[in-house]
């Protein structure tokens, strides 16, 4: 059985399968990350005194990894092109750069996490730091799902290529759809939490 749409767009949206299954996903995460937002935004309204970020958070570790991010979306624009272009060693060489990228994220939030839970910061200190941990937490498990795809598509998934081209790039841009969202949703992070 032939399942319809998997390269062709759809006459009804204009979207191949996979793009219009990405999109509706990623209108789901617009709506969890919202609340969030309207969340943060409520409790500080009310709040009788709350903490500017950069009274407590490290900004330019912040102000790195907001760098590492939109830099991994760089390289995902570029391991996509070097797909559209048919240079699968540029595709690998890009996307394996946007893995490190991610992890390098990691690495730093990581040390970010530390030295915050060394000097007494947790969850439960403030609401504040509440929301800076849910939030940020929560972006980090979207980064290592974002990690998770990419590895795969780099390595086992990346057999699809010698079987069909266009399946396989359709997939590499639902990746980079879903990546570039995880770094947007940073690009309102680092100002909400770090700066203001």
């Amino acid at each position: 059985m032939d399942i319809p749409y998997i390269v062709e767009e759809r006459a009804d949206t204009g979207l191949n399968n996979v793009k219009l299954g990405i999109w509706l996903f990623l209108a789901s995460e617009v709506m969890l990350f919202g609340a969030l937002f309207s969340s943060y935004v409520l409790l500080r309204l009310m709040a009788v005194e709350w903490p500017f970020g950069v009274d407590v958070l490290n900004v330019p570790l912040g102000t790195f990894n907001t760098a590492v991010l939109i830099g991994s979306s760089v390289t995902m624009v570029m391991a996509y092109a070097s797909l559209k272009m048919d240079d699968f060693g540029r595709f690998r060489m890009w996307l394996a750069a946007t893995i490190g990228l991610s992890l390098l994220f990691m690495v730093v939030k990581g040390f970010e996490y530390n030295h915050e839970f060394d000097i007494g910061n947790f969850p439960w200190t403030s609401t504040y730091l509440a929301i800076y941990f849910t939030m940020t937490g929560l972006h980090a498990l979207h980064i290592i799902g974002g990690v998770v795809v990419n590895t795969y598509l780099l390595f086992p998934g990346s057999k699809m290529w010698t079987t069909n081209k266009a399946q396989f790039t359709n997939r590499v841009e639902a990746a980079g759809l879903y990546w570039h969202f995880v770094d947007l949703v940073w690009i309102f992070l680092f100002p909400v939490l770090y700066l203001l």
